[in-house]
């Protein structure tokens, strides 16, 4: 959607979640010394400012990040993120936030590649102009879903495709459930990291299951879903309760280190007493 602007949201519990979960996958990626290629669909502006009036209108990433960045008792998941966010600023100071292009861009090896998908204008330039020349990176202002059939499999067949729409429009339920499909159809063992709202809608309530099915029936690998919640939400049910994180072909590293690490961030990011967590996998 045209008019969403991921800097009002910079920061927040849900970057935290997802991007602590990419740094991760990114980590294990890299382990390997053949190259891979990372496919984000929804890139955004590639790093945001936390001192404008965009990520100050609500000032979100105050009840995320920086609860985080100052502490030193950081479970190693947490840590390494935050590592990562700290060397983007300089520093413990922070004064602005690494999307998922920024953290990529401080893992990826000369060997690796980065396809960055962006279709609103003005972050469009914004990456373009941040990332547009670095080695091994593409940035253009299209459909990341669409984009998929040119981009998968990679030369090397070795990937990950991250998808993390807005969910302004409902169609991007749809769309998320569709592209994780045509995802596993051409590249079976590739993985796609999918980032969910958990919110008080039958489409938001509904995905996670449709994924699961068609990542039993497409990825070779299986399947992992991590969910961290940190509030009710309002008297009638609104707002974004949380968010959750699912993995096709997630590696086998992932689920213990998210179930040391959701517990502490449950406690640490929770704005009520119903924060929780939860961490499932295809394993039985």
């Amino acid at each position: 959607m045209l008019a969403y602007r991921h800097a009002f949201h910079a920061g927040n519990h849900a970057d935290v979640l997802k991007h602590m979960v990419l740094v991760a996958v990114l980590r294990h990626m890299n382990l390997k010394d053949k190259g891979y290629r990372l496919v984000d669909t929804h890139a955004g502006a590639g790093g945001y400012s936390l001192e404008g009036s965009y990520a100050n209108k609500r000032a979100e990433y105050q009840q995320g990040i920086a609860l985080l960045v100052d502490r030193d008792d950081l479970p190693p998941l947490v840590a390494d993120y935050v590592a990562l966010v700290r060397q983007f600023n300089g520093g413990k100071a922070l004064t602005q936030y690494p999307g998922s292009p920024a953290l990529a861009q401080m893992l990826l090896r000369p060997q690796d590649q980065m396809r960055l998908f962006e279709l609103h204008p003005t972050d469009h330039k914004i990456l373009s102009s941040f990332l547009g020349t670095e080695q091994g990176a593409e940035v253009k202002m299209s459909d990341g879903f669409a984009a998929l059939k040119s981009q998968l499999p990679p030369p090397t067949r070795r990937g990950v495709v991250l998808m993390d729409p807005s969910y302004e429009l409902k169609a991007d339920y749809a769309r998320v459930l569709a592209a994780l499909r045509e995802a596993l159809e051409r590249f079976a063992d590739g993985v796609v990291m999918v980032w969910l709202p958990q919110l008080q809608l039958l489409e938001a309530a509904q995905l996670p299951q449709r994924l699961k099915a068609s990542a039993v029936a497409g990825a070779k690998k299986g399947w992992l879903h991590a969910r961290l919640s940190v509030q009710a939400g309002g008297e009638r049910g609104f707002g974004m309760l949380g968010s959750s994180v699912f993995i096709a072909n997630p590696p086998h590293t992932l689920a213990p280190a998210l179930r040391e690490a959701l517990p502490w961030l449950a406690e640490v990011l929770g704005q009520d007493a119903t924060a929780g967590w939860t961490v499932e996998t295809s394993e039985k």
